[in-house]
């Protein structure tokens, strides 16, 4: 098939530019569901037991259910039960927008790894804690497909100290001594690097101790469950005040930290500025507008500190036209500010600007090239949008679909709604060689589960812009996960829809 045929093929069905970026409000905040995996392990069988940690994920899990989270608690599990219990809630986590995971126990670094350990681990060697723990990583797999936002906390911070024999009896005893508190760690986790749109929070930074308490809570888990239930208080503030929070409770000697970088949009645990439905939906210049003043200026204070989602929120504040602040060339200088640091949601962002000339000179050459930095950083929005360009021959590209086509693969298989909806038609349509009318449907139904209201739209009321074969295969992947008893006929009645329904998130 030659390039014009192809090019025919894609207009019929694909998504235009313009259509994605309108839909990304609708699309990202579908849902508002808010999940939460609340675990605390004290009565261990072989190793210290710990006398907080039971209070501490019992009382926050309290807290998180009455700022509306569907909250799932477990209570010194097993290595069985806690893997169970994780992959129940996994599932779950996929048509949410917000996963969560809080984890107070023991918790020991092995060559640079961080495992979780279970009521029932009897840890003697290294290779012990890797076979009977759960490490760090298969926390954050739990969390990964989540729509919006993932975040896992840890309020357990002890390390390896004697390298190949465990001994989990040798705490920090200099700062045991000076606080007269027990730890849950004797030298620290080893430093997170989660996926981008994850936060990990550390009770106490790598490399230190986080105590257990001596006032029923954790001082972390104290300050977690104060500052979460403050109404208004966006979540990259909220932490820096757990942060301030510990610090000054135990004199210094436990300083949190989180890693990773969260998406560019606002979010509030416990209600935004106004309402949250309001406050979600509206986009990101707008949502950022809605802080209130004391906020912005600690959004200020944590720039000037490096935070680059901070001077993306200041950045989005000053493109909005509606807003006093409104200054499109303040804003070119916090994006640039992030786009030194490397973050490639500046990048996007900057290049769109370059591309309009808003708050800068038109620049076609300067913009290709933030977009396909942002996209090399795997940015999974800026590989959906070079796509296009490369498809359309925009900001100077000669029309190249063939290379459009690689690039719609590569944003799907990082979940983008869009590019898997865009990529399962262009299998549809037969032109991804080597695939067919199964990996279509796979695609389809990663689309549902990643939110896109689009997607559940077309596919509720024009199913048959698709094959009966890939409408078939459709009905074998809801059935797969139970979400669809009938018929494999490829006709989508009242029963399929009730399944992709289902598989969305809204019954």
């Amino acid at each position: 098939m030659d390039a014009i045929s192809v090019m025919t093929q894609l207009v019929r069905r694909l998504f235009l530019p313009v259509l994605v970026l309108l839909s990304q409000a609708s699309l990202v905040w579908a849902s508002p569901d808010r999940v939460a995996l609340v675990v605390g392990m004290a009565e261990y069988r072989t190793i210290t037991p710990l006398e907080n940690t039971r209070n501490d994920a019992e009382d926050l899990a309290e807290v998180l259910t009455e700022i509306g989270f569907d909250v799932t608690l477990g209570i010194d599990l097993t290595e069985a039960e806690l893997r169970n219990t994780m992959n129940d809630f996994a599932f779950r986590s996929e048509t949410a927008d917000l996963a969560l995971i809080y984890f107070a126990g023991h918790g020991i670094e092995v060559q640079g790894e961080n495992f979780l350990i279970p009521i029932d681990a009897t840890p003697l060697t290294n290779l012990d804690v890797q076979r009977q723990s759960v490490s760090l990583k298969e926390m954050l797999d739990v969390v990964e497909k989540a729509r919006v936002m993932r975040i896992v906390i840890l309020d357990s911070c002890r390390d390896n100290p004697l390298g190949g024999s465990i001994d989990t009896d040798a705490v920090a005893t200099a700062v045991a001594q000076a606080t007269e508190q027990a730890t849950r760690g004797a030298g620290g986790l080893a430093p997170a690097n989660p996926d981008r749109g994850t936060l990990v929070a550390f009770a106490a930074k790598d490399g230190q101790v986080a105590l257990d308490g001596t006032q029923g809570n954790s001082p972390y888990a104290r300050a977690l469950m104060e500052k979460m239930a403050k109404p208004g208080l966006e979540i990259s503030l909220m932490f820096r005040q757990v942060r301030d929070a510990v610090l000054a409770e135990t004199q210094n000697l436990q300083e949190p930290y989180t890693y990773g970088s969260l998406t560019g949009t606002p979010f509030y645990l416990s209600g935004g500025p106004e309402s949250d439905v309001e406050v979600a939906a509206a986009e990101p210049a707008k949502s950022w507008s809605k802080l209130r003043p004391d906020q912005e200026s600690q959004l200020l204070a944590l720039a000037d500190l490096g935070d680059t989602r901070s001077m993306l929120g200041l950045a989005y504040i000053r493109l909005n036209p509606e807003d006093p602040r409104f200054d499109p060339a303040q804003a070119v200088d916090f994006l640039e500010r992030a786009v030194a640091k490397g973050s490639p949601e500046a990048q996007m962002e900057l290049a769109k600007l370059y591309e309009q000339g808003i708050g800068v000179g038109v620049d076609h050459s300067r913009a290709l090239e933030l977009y396909q930095a942002s996209a090399d950083q795997g940015f999974a929005d800026a590989i959906n949008d070079l796509g296009f360009l490369h498809y359309n021959g925009g900001l100077g590209l000669r029309p190249n679909p063939g290379k459009a086509l690689e690039l719609f693969a590569k944003a799907a298989d990082l979940r983008h709604p869009e590019a898997q909806f865009n990529y399962a038609a262009l299998i549809d349509d037969g032109l991804i060689p080597g695939k067919g009318p199964s990996e279509s449907a796979k695609y389809l139904y990663q689309a549902l589960r990643s939110g896109s209201t689009d997607v559940l739209n077309l596919l509720l009321e024009r199913p048959t812009m698709f094959t009966e074969e890939t409408r078939r295969e459709l009905q074998v992947q809801l059935q797969a996960f139970n979400f669809y008893e009938g018929t494999i006929d490829g006709d989508i009645g009242p029963g399929t829809k009730r399944g992709i329904r289902a598989a969305y998130g809204l019954d």
